[in-house]
């Protein structure tokens, strides 16, 4: 049935909503695609239910085709379940946590693992019953510290997650890669580009993961990719560490006053003032001969809280080299599941041995500020601080440092931690060159979870020998309402929204302008052959709106293509009028519908 937009429930906007970030939540409020309800939640309009059905549509026919079955599950979950698996603690202040009339704990659920995994139990027992993958299209919750950016970082989205379940290893490879190829066909059906990277698992738990990322200049992650075709996102980012380098003959530490220099620059300048130029061999890594002194040639020590899921607080101390920071992401990666925070001024009152600005993993008398020293301070240093590299770094003494300080010989760590950020130019641990920073936005992300889940919640099956053994399974995540955000930023211009024919709310849009009836009786007609030909057709049959607000509704809510049905319509031709290209060409009506009908 055609629509009719004189009866349709839609009012375009022109002023662009004040909370607006990016182009697609700008565009989506004003073209009537959806309305906030309150900060990272959206009510969806006729329009953007229209353009989210078709986008499921197309996951939907490539799941089938990787042999998926759709179910679908409550978004209201019982505490218990993921309390067997850990996650309702993990989870900290991400979720939603709510209580019933009788104190029964519940959460509305951010992911399903528990409940796909418990029906698996429920009603499969052998291994004749696997492989299984089974998925569902359903709103998900978590509870966004700052919602942003419309449908991009929101409280309430829509996800696709599926989760395969075999009962061996050999399995989940092969069901893993049909899911992973499903999604390679879903991205370039729908347009995307799309690169796939390397990826921590985070509270997923599991072995491999991969994320789809969408490279975007609005994206929230960074990742890497070198020329060679290794590809990460930072936070699974590995450095190569180098060689330990021999240290015969490199001289003793040497303490020097150091006034007013608590942070790395102030140490370099004062280094560069009042030390001789550093020796070929006492430098770090990056830097083995300099003419003067930089902050490679440092190490800096961060001092982090961690706050673990009992609620205890712990510092620790991470050596890095001084021209690196601490990569919050990277770090939140490394100590998960605790949170991590820098320590505060009430942390460093708490602990008088830790000399703010002068820390250092040694002293002149031979303490290390790690586990077994007075603090009881962990000390973890960056994986590039190997074996006979030399640092400027803290003396422990205020208003002192110490140069030629070799690590392997006058301190160890407690271990290594991967918290320092990636830069431009870093190697690939895979060898294949260096790296390459860019932005980009999570649209898709595959696990091999293995066999947490099913250990935890005991999701056994009868092998052929009839021996129990635990299922393993992988999950398998699209971010629906998120994509549907990032191809409306991709397809737009100065006028609105342009979609494309896959996803877009009509086939076409059939506006009737000026105040003859014939154009609108010759309007009706085409759409009426339109929608016979198999077309899904707008109709802007309003009879008292200007061609101009027509017009710019057509171009604001981005039907792909318009038909306008006006001066020619007593000699039976039409205007054609292709967004995407912007060309426009007068034809008869027969044509027209042909045309469009072939497209």
């Amino acid at each position: 049935m055609v629509t009719r937009l004189s009866n349709f429930f839609l009012r375009t906007l022109r002023e662009d909503p004040a909370d607006a970030e990016v182009t697609s939540h700008r565009l989506l409020v004003r073209a009537g695609y959806i309305r906030r309800q309150a900060p990272g939640i959206f009510a969806w309009l006729p329009l953007g239910l229209r353009v989210k059905n078709r986008l499921e549509t197309i996951i939907r026919e490539e799941m089938a085709a990787a042999g998926a079955q759709e179910v679908h599950f409550p978004a209201l979950m019982p505490r218990e379940p993921y309390e067997a698996t850990g996650r309702w603690e993990e989870y900290g202040d991400g979720i939603f946590r709510l209580k019933d009339r009788k104190e029964a704990d519940y959460l509305l659920a951010p992911t399903h693992e528990e409940a796909f995994t418990l029906l698996v139990k429920d009603l499969y027992g052998s291994y004749k019953d696997l492989p299984l993958t089974i998925y569902q299209i359903q709103d998900k919750y978590r509870d966004e510290a700052r919602p942003r950016a419309g449908l991009l970082r929101g409280r309430e989205f829509t996800m696709k997650d599926a989760y395969s379940f075999d009962s061996s290893d050999a399995g989940l490879d092969a069901s893993y890669m049909a899911q992973r190829d499903a999604y390679e066909r879903i991205f370039q059906r729908l347009g995307l580009e799309y690169v796939i990277v390397q990826a921590d698992a985070g509270a997923m738990g599991g072995s491999r993961s991969e994320e789809f990322l969408h490279p975007t200049a609005v994206g929230e992650d960074t990742f890497v990719r070198s020329a060679g075709g290794y590809a990460a996102n930072v936070e699974a980012f590995e450095t190569v560490a180098p060689a330990p380098i021999p240290f015969d003959g490199i001289g003793a530490p040497v303490i020097f006053d150091s006034p007013n220099t608590p942070t790395i620059q102030t140490l370099v300048d004062h280094s560069n003032a009042h030390l001789e130029a550093p020796a070929p061999g006492i430098a770090g890594p990056a830097t083995a001969e300099a003419a003067e002194w930089t902050a490679a040639h440092t190490l800096k020590n961060v001092v982090l809280a961690l706050t673990h899921l009992d609620g205890t607080r712990e510092l620790v101390i991470v050596g890095i080299p001084g021209d690196r920071d601490v990569d919050a992401k990277r770090a939140e990666v490394a100590f998960a599941p605790a949170e991590v925070e820098a320590a505060t001024e009430a942390d460093f009152a708490k602990h008088p041995l830790l000399v703010k600005g002068y820390i250092g993993p040694w002293s002149e008398q031979g303490a290390v500020l790690g586990e077994e020293s007075a603090t009881g301070i962990r000390f973890l240093l960056d994986p590039r601080v190997v074996d006979g590299t030399a640092w400027v770094t803290g003396a422990n003494i205020d208003q002192k440092h110490v140069h030629t300080l070799v690590a392997g010989r006058d301190f160890v760590g407690d271990g290594f931690v991967e918290v320092a950020n990636v830069v431009e130019g870093d190697p690939a641990p895979d060898g294949s060159g260096p790296v390459h920073l860019a932005r980009g936005m999570e649209i898709g992300h595959v696990f091999q979870l293995g066999r947490k889940y099913a250990e935890a919640l005991g999701l056994k099956v009868l092998d052929e020998n009839g021996k129990l053994v635990t299922v393993t399974m992988g999950s398998y995540g699209i971010g629906v309402t998120r994509i549907l955000a990032n191809i409306a930023e991709l397809n737009n211009d100065a006028k609105g929204l342009i979609w494309p024919a896959s996803v877009a709310p009509f086939d076409v849009h059939v506006v009737a302008t000026g105040r003859d009836v014939v154009a609108f009786e010759l309007a009706e007609q085409v759409s009426a052959s339109l929608e016979q030909a198999g077309l899904d057709v707008l109709f802007d049959d309003r009879p008292k709106v200007s061609p101009g607000v027509k017009f710019g509704d057509a171009e604001l809510v981005g039907v792909p293509q318009i038909v306008i049905v006006g001066r020619g319509a007593a000699d039976g031709e039409v205007e054609l009028w292709d967004r995407r290209t912007g060309d426009r060409e007068v034809v008869p009506v027969a044509e027209a519908v042909a045309k469009l009908a072939a497209r």
